[in-house]
């Protein structure tokens, strides 16, 4: 016969069980999550993987955890009118390097780049000091007129909230085949592993060193991992222009895909400010 304190003792083993089996549940589905989390940033931020499917890097590609987060839905949503002008005539650069280019800025001046697209002028801070690498390969990618006539080839609009540049290809495996080192990465803006918005970071294949010439402009606060390189800063009339962009959205309906809106850089410019 099983007595009271028996009886007591195997209620609490079983409750205990149960909550064992609730805990093991719940980690079960965060490990899923995280799974698919990770997943999407290797995707995203994985140069060359597939053409759209690489999130930013090698050709640099990126995107990143935050891709579960994109809304569901099966039906892409109808394009809406193209908010830009026609691209100027010409097309983009095919030459490539073999190496990084010699130190040619001053890491003490300050640095502007200037983005004449058609949707508008996308203005930067450069972050020389910080990012001399970086800073110095855009002012010698730029004065060879490497990033004119260019597209925007990739839009994230759900999870994280990015326009993605730099790649003549406009595939998002493109670069200009030498790479960089990885740069500024304990910036204090890097909050939370958030990217605020108005940032400016280098894409990547995912793994150290990997930058090239693909760089994504930050239009709101998004959830990424300190592994991309911040270079600049959007300043107000950039951030107006890329608000016309993401307002415009992405075909696929998915939250990632190329603009609706036809972004072409024009024209690129590095210079002392």
């Amino acid at each position: 016969m099983v007595s009271n304190e028996q009886r007591r003792r195997q209620l609490a083993r079983e409750k205990f069980e149960r909550q064992q089996q609730r805990r093991e549940e719940a980690r079960r589905k965060a490990r899923r999550r995280n799974a698919v989390i990770a997943a999407a940033l290797a995707v995203v931020l994985a140069a060359g993987v597939t053409a759209y499917a690489t999130g930013a890097l090698s050709g640099d590609d990126k995107k990143d955890t935050t891709d579960a987060a994109a809304p569901e839905t099966s039906k892409a949503p109808s394009k809406g009118p193209d908010p830009c002008a026609k691209p100027a005539p010409g097309s983009p650069a095919t030459k490539t390097w073999k190496s990084e280019p010699e130190m040619g800025i001053d890491k003490s001046a300050a640095y502007a780049m200037d983005l004449k697209t058609t949707c508008g002028t996308i203005d930067v801070k450069l972050d020389a000091a910080n990012a001399p690498h970086t800073v110095n390969s855009f002012n010698f990618l730029a004065g060879e007129g490497y990033f004119d006539h260019t597209k925007c080839h990739r839009l994230t609009t759900a999870g994280i909230y990015v326009l993605q540049c730099g790649d003549p290809k406009g595939t998002g495996q493109g670069g200009p085949g030498y790479t960089l080192p990885d740069e500024n990465l304990k910036d204090s803006r890097l909050k939370g592993n958030v990217y605020p918005a108005g940032t400016v970071a280098m894409a990547n294949t995912g793994q150290p060193h990997t930058g090239g010439s693909q760089f994504f402009l930050v239009y709101q606060d998004s959830p990424l991992p300190p592994t991309y390189t911040p270079f600049g800063t959007i300043g107000a009339e950039g951030m107006k222009t890329l608000k016309k962009i993401a307002d415009a959205g992405e075909p696929s309906g998915a939250g990632d895909g190329a603009p609706n809106a036809t972004v072409v850089i024009d024209k690129a410019t590095v210079a002392k400010s």
